[in-house]
C-alpha cells in the first residue's frame, strides 16, 4: 500500500456493508448505519456496482462475508468494556459504540490516515472512548504494545476482533499476532476469520477464491495464508487460546438469515472462529 492510500480490500468491504440494505432483501444480516456516510463521495460509485451487478459472485459473496463477520463479532461486544479491532479498515463500531466501551482500532498507517480523512470529510468525530492506533502486522513488534500504550488495559479481559486480515499476511505474521493475543488477560476473547485451502472449500467457495485471487493481486494485496480448521485450532492452542467455535458462514448466523431469494448465499471459503485466552 502506498503512503496515504487506503487498502482496496477495506474499501470493497465497506462498500459491501453499505450496499447490503439497499440491494438485498430482508431479513438484513447486518446494518451499519455510518458506513455509507463514511464513504462520502465514493458511496454512489461503489454502491452502484452492487446495484448494477449485485448477483456477481464477488459482489454478492463479499456482501455475505462482510455482513456475517460484522454481525458475529459485534454480537460479543456486550460482554466486554474494551474492544480491540485489529485491521479495522473502514469499520465503524468505534464511532457508534456506547459510552462505557473503550474501542481501539489498529490498522496499517496508510489505511488509517486515509480513514481519518474520510472521517473529517463526513463530519464524524473520533469520540473520547475510541483510539486509532497505527500498526503494521508484518513488523516484529506487533499490535499489543501499541494498543497498551494507547490505553488498552492488558490486565483485564477484552474482546479482540481480527477480520478480513489473516489471509493477506504470512503465516509467521499470523502466528506472531496470535502469540501476542494469547498473552492478554485470561478470559479475553478473539473473533477471527480465515480462508480455507483448496480441497476443503465447496464449489461456490472455489469459484469465489479463483476470482478473488485475481482481484486482490491486481489491487496489490495478494492473499498469502490459508488454514485447514484443525490446523488453525492447533495454532491457537499453541498460543494459549482455546477455540470455542469454528464455524462456516452458514452456521455463524441464525438459520433464518439464509431464508432469502436474493443473491446472498452461504459459501464455504471463509470460516469464523471464537477463541478464549486461558
Amino acid at each position: 500500500m502506498e503512503e496515504g492510500r487506503p487498502s482496496r480490500t477495506a474499501l470493497s468491504a465497506a462498500a459491501a456493508r453499505a450496499a447490503h440494505p439497499l440491494v438485498d432483501e430482508r431479513p438484513l444480516i447486518f446494518a451499519d448505519p455510518l458506513v455509507a456516510r463514511l464513504l462520502g463521495g465514493l458511496a454512489d460509485e461503489m454502491i452502484g456496482y452492487h446495484r448494477g451487478s449485485g448477483d456477481h459472485i464477488i459482489l454478492a459473496g463479499t456482501r455475505a462475508i462482510t455482513t456475517v463477520r460484522s454481525r458475529y463479532a459485534e454480537a460479543r461486544t456486550g460482554a466486554f468494556d474494551q474492544y480491540a479491532v485489529l485491521g479495522a479498515g473502514l469499520d465503524t463500531y468505534a464511532f457508534r459504540a456506547p459510552e462505557g466501551m473503550r474501542v481501539f482500532e489498529a490498522d496499517h498507517p496508510a489505511t488509517q490516515e486515509w480513514k481519518k480523512g474520510l472521517l473529517d470529510a463526513a463530519g464524524i468525530p473520533v469520540p473520547g472512548n475510541a483510539a486509532l492506533v497505527p500498526v503494521d502486522f508484518e513488523e516484529p513488534d506487533g499490535p499489543v504494545p501499541k494498543l497498551a500504550a494507547a490505553g488498552l488495559d492488558t490486565a483485564r479481559p477484552a474482546l479482540v476482533s481480527w477480520l478480513g486480515v489473516s489471509y493477506f499476511l504470512t503465516r509467521d505474521a499470523v502466528a506472531g499476532t496470535l502469540a501476542e493475543i494469547g498473552r492478554l488477560a485470561p478470559g479475553t476473547e478473539l473473533v477471527m476469520d480465515y480462508a480455507l485451502p483448496p480441497g476443503l472449500r465447496d464449489a461456490e467457495g472455489d469459484a469465489y477464491a479463483e476470482v478473488a485471487a485475481q482481484v486482490t493481486r491486481d489491487a496489490g494485496e495478494p492473499s498469502r495464508s490459508r488454514f485447514a480448521p484443525d490446523e488453525v485450532d492447533a495454532l491457537l492452542r499453541e498460543h494459549g487460546l482455546d477455540v470455542v467455535e469454528n464455524l462456516t458462514l452458514e452456521r455463524a448466523v441464525p438459520p433464518e438469515a439464509w431464508r432469502r431469494t436474493d443473491a446472498l448465499r452461504p459459501f464455504d471459503y471463509f470460516r469464523l472462529l471464537r477463541a478464549v485466552v486461558r
